[in-house]
């Protein structure tokens, strides 16, 4: 299995080669040269498989035995998930009005990104140990990245990890989740700037080939192929959930509802799509509905300004993913990616080609729900149910409530409503607190604050030289 950039002029590389990497050199993000088929016997197969398994199976296909050995693939993912809370690791919660919330927030941080990153982190481990190697970890945060990304190589000798949170855009929970982890090779700073300005300084220094070179420069935002290798596994296993029966032929479709920012989790779907999974996506957004205008209009636009929102995980304005989706829906045509690219870099503004939005809007469903519309979904699930949802899961409940349909659906929950008592209050319910989150707040915290005005890539870097001055 060969990686390959979407634009085309980086060389191929294997699948340590995608996982130590942040960008590919030319700027474009690493896909599969080649997306692996299954047919039905092999999904009936599957459907009896727990989510553990699945995960399993799913990044067999896209790493080879050569690479890492079956037994130990095995190994590292069993090990991956035995923080979590759930035994099943992930849990389907089947609500009133065919809401099925697949819970995929069991993990240390209570959020989705805790599945990829603990495997992720275990994978990087594997391959550290094996060539005596260290590296040093960027990660821009919206909000649950960074804290899932820390907890995935916290204390590791091999490893030092810089994450960059937004000042006053993440919930104190999760802020809290990163800045009272104090550890020698965990280094927070908090930036008073919003998730798209944070990302600037991260790839300024990817940029300086000579710096990422000598300082073994990689990224855990979900520009890194691992993360979305293993989301692809929600949707076969909510598929699995929520398909009526099997037997059938053709196999049924099952409507997946994903709340999206940077659009990884939707890539992901777009991959099972196109491994045969017989699904139907919707991109669930906030009011940064760059991608709900991309597939609606063909519109991949900045807006003026990006909108704080109560699924505050999701203001994002740049969702980079949507390289990923646009070059696989052109039929891997990297010299489109690299033109379309560059021309959005410069512009931040884009019309997609006709037929390259065609084919998008063939693909995906889309909605953007306000912050009205979330607390309103919010209320309803509470009031019919008696269950909290995050308002990143509220978007895509939004969406249900608000598109009745029979096909089965499922929508993927990626946070545990504890993280957002605020969101929570605003909507007129009361938080439910577990002991872990409640007991933050009495913790020794450590963060560097990056002011406006300062330069925040130089900061960085001359943290970073630092540790790699010591003995």
């Amino acid at each position: 299995m060969e990686y390959i950039s979407t634009r085309g002029s980086a060389g191929a590389v294997d699948f340590e080669g995608a996982l130590f990497s942040g960008y590919a050199p030319d700027g474009g993000l690493f896909m599969p040269r080649r997306i692996p088929s299954l047919d039905g016997d092999t999904l009936r197969r599957w459907s009896c498989l727990s989510y553990r398994e699945l995960v399993k199976e799913l990044c067999s296909l896209f790493i080879t035995a050569e690479l890492v050995p079956r037994r130990t693939l095995s190994e590292l993912i069993d090990r991956a998930f035995s923080r979590f809370r759930h035994k099943d690791v992930v849990h389907l919660s089947k609500l009133k009005d065919g809401l099925n919330v697949l819970e995929l927030w069991h993990g240390v941080t209570y959020a989705f990104k805790d599945l990829s990153l603990s495997c992720t982190g275990q994978f990087l481990q594997y391959f550290l140990e094996k060539k005596q190697k260290h590296v040093t970890i960027l990660v821009g945060t919206s909000g649950d990245t960074g804290s899932s990304a820390i907890e995935s190589v916290r204390g590791q000798k091999n490893m030092d990890i810089f994450v960059l949170l937004p000042k006053g855009f993440c919930t104190q929970i999760q802020e809290l989740q990163m800045t009272t982890v104090i550890e020698d090779n965990v280094h927070v700073f908090a930036a008073h700037g919003n998730s798209d300005e944070i990302d600037e300084p991260i790839k300024e220094l990817f940029a300086d080939v000579d710096f990422a070179r000598k300082h073994n420069l990689m990224s855990l935002n979900s520009v890194n192929w691992s993360r979305i290798m293993v989301q692809i596994a929600h949707h076969f296993y909510a598929y699995f959930q929520c398909a009526p029966s099997l037997d059938a032929t053709p196999l049924p479709v099952v409507e997946i509802v994903v709340p999206t920012g940077g659009g990884g989790n939707i890539t992901a779907g777009c991959i099972a799509q196109k491994m045969g999974l017989p699904i139907r996506l919707v991109a669930a957004v906030n009011s940064n509905d760059i991608i709900h205008r991309t597939v609606q209009h063909g519109d991949f636009s900045l807006s003026e300004s990006m909108k704080a929102t109560l699924a505050s995980a999701m203001d994002i304005q740049e969702p980079y993913n949507m390289e990923r989706i646009l070059w696989l829906l052109s039929g891997s045509d990297s010299s489109l990616m690299k033109t379309l690219m560059e021309r959005f870099s410069v512009s931040k503004s884009l019309k997609l080609p006709e037929d390259l939005h065609r084919k998008l809007s063939e693909t995906l469903r889309s909605c953007s729900a306000s912050d009205e519309d979330i607390m309103r979904a919010m209320r309803r699930c509470w009031e019919e149910n008696h269950y909290l949802l995050c308002p990143h899961s509220a978007v895509a409940a939004h969406y249900h409530y608000s598109q009745p349909d029979s096909t089965p659906r499922c929508c993927l929950a990626p946070a545990s409503a504890a993280k957002f008592q605020d969101a929570l209050l605003r909507a007129g319910l009361v938080p439910q607190l577990p002991p872990e989150i409640t007991a933050l707040t009495a913790m020794e915290t450590r963060s560097t604050p990056l002011e406006r005005g300062q330069d925040w890539a130089q900061a960085l870097r001359e943290r970073i030289e630092a540790m790699a001055q010591r003995p």
